[in-house]
């Protein structure tokens, strides 16, 4: 037989395995007052301690180690089922709208960009240069000397 444990916000509830109703419970930290077979902790504060119940000469004990908080919310199996199927649909949902936007973006793309048809690719000359950026040359530095660095 095992002890049960019940987690609710900051409350803990012990129910010791023995059947009988004389039950003596004893904590590590202080000595309760109730000899019931469920033992409640009001306000426990997570920190560990040795459990023990005994009724004659029987004895459990347990180690419990138990973290709770205030404001922690309870979700069943079914809330966290369809929490998790929601984000699923949501997420293949986006994707096909991705899907098909990209889809509708490549058709445009191609028939705005060639209106010419496809051909043997031919070797293409090369860009004629700019006169703006033409390299500085041997023996034309005059040209340049108006633009010296500043210091800033």
């Amino acid at each position: 037989k095992e002890f049960q444990v019940e987690i609710s916000g900051t409350t803990v509830t012990l129910t010791c395995p023995l059947d009988e109703e004389n039950i003596v419970w004893k904590f590590t930290e202080a000595k309760p007052a109730s000899n019931e077979r469920k033992y409640v902790l009001e306000n426990h504060d997570s920190a560990p301690l040795t459990v023990s119940c005994s009724a004659g000469n029987k004895k459990y004990e347990m180690y419990l180690n138990a973290r709770v908080c205030a404001n922690c919310k309870e979700l069943d199996a079914l809330a966290v089922t369809g929490i998790i199927t929601a984000d699923l649909l949501i997420t293949f949902g986006v994707l096909i709208l991705v899907y098909y936007f990209s889809k509708d973006r490549k058709g445009r793309a191609g028939a705005s960009a060639g209106g010419r048809p496809r051909g043997q690719k031919t070797q293409r000359p090369p860009p004629v240069p700019n006169p703006d950026y033409e390299p500085i040359r041997k023996g034309q530095r005059e040209v340049y000397a108006g633009l010296e660095s500043r210091g800033f």
